[in-house]
């Protein structure tokens, strides 16, 4: 179970946050980490600047060339673990999945991450998600 992707609505705040802390505490390199959205809402557009702001403030090298993608048929099968940001995301996954790679599919964390683009609270957001990365790190390699 090496290749994780973090999905949210826009892939522009919750799921690249995700994606560069998850990379920066996986130190030996051993994960393929992605992030993709549920939605094609904001495809194309670039990780979201509160989402930068605070992955600078933090010393969390991320690609700003990154745009925000959907995720794919194809995803669902590269991908070992496959987690929505929040209930919704989770929710869109199976629905995409129509039972096919539901078993992958997993909530980032109880409740959910709030989406910051709504908020406006990158701070709050980047507590949880470094938490839940912590968390899922771990839980990959008790499984490895």
């Amino acid at each position: 179970m090496n290749k994780v992707v973090f999905v949210c609505l826009g892939n522009i705040c919750r799921s690249p946050m995700a994606e560069f802390v998850m990379k920066a505490l996986d130190q030996d390199g051993s994960l393929h980490i992605e992030s993709r959205a549920t939605s094609s809402w904001e495809h194309g557009n670039p990780v979201h600047q509160g989402t930068q702001k605070i992955l600078r403030q933090y010393a969390v090298s991320f690609d700003s060339s990154k745009s925000s993608q959907q995720i794919s048929r194809s995803d669902f099968e590269f991908f070992d673990l496959i987690l929505g940001m929040d209930e919704s995301n989770v929710e869109d996954l199976l629905q995409i999945s129509a039972g096919r790679y539901d078993d992958k599919i997993k909530l980032f964390r109880p409740g959910g991450v709030p989406d910051p683009w709504y908020t406006g609270e990158f701070e709050e957001t980047y507590k949880l998600v470094t938490a839940g990365c912590r968390d899922w790190l771990q839980w990959i390699k008790d499984r490895q």
